[in-house]
């Protein structure tokens, strides 16, 4: 049982991953390279679709993480898996002070409201996600290493 915890956790935080370095290196890029306005109207819908399931993943891989910790607290590799889940948490308090406040700007903007630096707030988004995506890259290393 613990072992399909592990597996399933691993799993579900290596999909967000997945997501959120597509967000990084390819959808932004894809939408930053457009002429003019065009990847506003992008940027902002994406803030809202992942903007309203991206919470839930982040919290559901914690608390994921968190139950595999404690159950497997005797076992080996739980060390791994505590320092994940510390770097999760870490990811979910980036999101919350550097992320979201920004995401919550930008999912309501659009090219007849948008501000005039709204090229360098989605930059400042951008930089901090890199951040992120580094982050939770390494928790999910630590949780496959924990498997091994």
């Amino acid at each position: 049982m613990l072992n399909a915890l592990g597996v399933f956790t691993t799993v579900v935080v290596g999909v967000m991953v997945g997501v959120e370095f597509s967000v990084a290196f390819v959808i932004n890029r894809i939408l930053n390279a457009l002429p003019g306005d065009n990847g506003l109207i992008g940027r902002a819908h994406g803030g809202r679709m992942l903007g309203a399931v991206m919470p839930f993943w982040y919290i559901g891989s914690l608390v994921l993480s968190a139950v595999w910790a404690i159950a497997g607290w005797h076992h080996h590799g739980a060390g791994l898996v505590v320092i994940a889940a510390a770097l999760l948490i870490l990811s979910v308090i980036m999101s919350l002070l550097l992320l979201v406040p920004i995401n919550n700007r930008g999912k309501t903007w659009t090219t007849e409201n948008r501000p005039e630096d709204w090229k360098e707030q989605m930059n400042r988004w951008d930089r901090f996600h890199y951040v992120r995506v580094a982050v939770i890259i390494a928790a999910f290393a630590l949780l496959a290493a924990a498997l091994a």
